[in-house]
């Protein structure tokens, strides 16, 4: 299973994408929004967010050398695909991200054909995913978190989806999405999911486990001692 980061960042990305591990980036506008803030930008218009959006994704897809899905801003088909031929222009690693509704999927059916990858995001059922990889996605983004936030298991949608695109050859890739702690990273992989997109914070708690700090601080002190009775 590949690991994405689900973050827009650059200071986050950068971190991680020197662990040697990361291998794509998924954003929204929400994510773009809260990282710019962050670093203390302000936007007079919708235009000058938007502008700026487009070269935070140039700038991550120039750092990362992977794929990274930009999310389109748009919610009726026509404008979908004007403004996903504008993201898709940025960088070749740019992935369309649509909302898995009726404009989506026509939006997808349109960009597969000019042989632009896609990432149909917002899915919560095996049946969307069926029609998503049907219209062309290239990437399936089902959100195990906020599924399990209903009561039902976000985990078992993921493995239908699997086993119905091993059933009849689909080539979509499915993106666990939604990722709350590392215990759905390992769950997903499990699942059979082909990646994970996780937050920056889980990733960081991926890497930690009380018993290495606890064998790290024994080995250090186990060299000292040797070195104090050499």
């Amino acid at each position: 299973m590949k690991l994405y980061i689900d973050t827009a960042d650059l200071r986050e990305i950068n971190e991680i994408y020197g662990y040697g591990v990361l291998q794509g980036v998924t954003t929204n506008p929400s994510l773009v929004a809260k990282a710019l803030t962050s670093a203390g930008e302000t936007f007079s218009s919708e235009d000058a967010f938007y502008a700026r959006f487009k070269e935070v994704i140039k700038q991550i897809a120039t750092l990362v050398k992977a794929p990274v899905s930009a999310e389109v801003l748009s919610s009726k088909a026509e404008d979908m695909y004007k403004e996903a031929k504008e993201l898709a222009a940025i960088d070749e690693n740019v992935v369309i991200k649509l909302p898995m509704n009726e404009e989506g999927l026509q939006t997808c059916s349109k960009l597969a054909t000019d042989g632009i990858a896609v990432n149909m995001t917002l899915v919560f059922s095996a049946n969307q995913a069926l029609l998503a990889a049907r219209a062309g996605a290239k990437y399936i983004s089902p959100f195990i978190g906020r599924i399990d936030d209903t009561g039902a298991d976000g985990m078992q949608l993921i493995r239908d989806i699997r086993e119905i695109g091993d059933i009849h050859g689909l080539t979509a890739e499915i993106i666990a999405a939604s990722v709350r702690h590392p215990q759905h990273v390992t769950q997903a992989a499990l699942a059979g999911a082909h990646i994970a997109t996780v937050p920056y914070k889980v990733i960081r708690a991926m890497v930690k486990h009380p018993l290495t700090d606890i064998g790290i601080r024994r080995f250090l002190s186990d060299w000292e001692k040797a070195k104090r009775e050499l």
